[in-house]
């Protein structure tokens, strides 16, 4: 059997597949993400990590940045849009290394997992989330 692999992934294929995942997010968390801003960058940068506690930047896939619903009060008006960020190489590792996810599922899973942060879901819940979407 003759198989052609393709190149890596780009940013814009991992944006791509992550807006994919994002539009079949539920409607009732759906309309509660606001204007959650969604980018793909290769790395975190060393500041993050140092912040994070994380020696390798191919251990963090993603990260959630902002004030989860939870913890939100009226004195949280005017602030800047939530973030999440993924990146790129630490997913394209994992996904070489586990050989058994396609790059669109890894993808979702990740940005489901960075949503759940948003709504400050347990791991289940967001496991559950992640059921729906995927």
């Amino acid at each position: 059997m003759t198989r052609t692999i393709g190149l890596a992934p780009s940013i814009a294929d991992m944006e791509a597949a992550a807006r994919a995942a994002f539009s079949r997010i539920p409607s009732a968390f759906a309309e509660h993400l606001g204007d959650v801003v969604i980018q793909v960058q290769d790395f975190a940068e060393d500041e993050l990590l140092a912040d994070m506690g994380i020696e390798s930047p191919f251990e963090l896939t993603g990260v959630y940045e902002g004030l989860p619903l939870t913890e939100r009060s009226i004195e949280h008006s005017g602030t800047m849009p939530d973030r999440i960020r993924l990146f790129r190489l630490p997913i394209l590792l994992e996904w070489c290394e586990r050989g058994d996810e396609t790059f669109e599922h890894l993808v979702g899973h990740v940005l489901v997992h960075e949503i759940g942060h948003h709504f400050g879901l347990s791991d289940d819940d967001m496991h559950a989330l992640e059921d729906q979407v995927l």
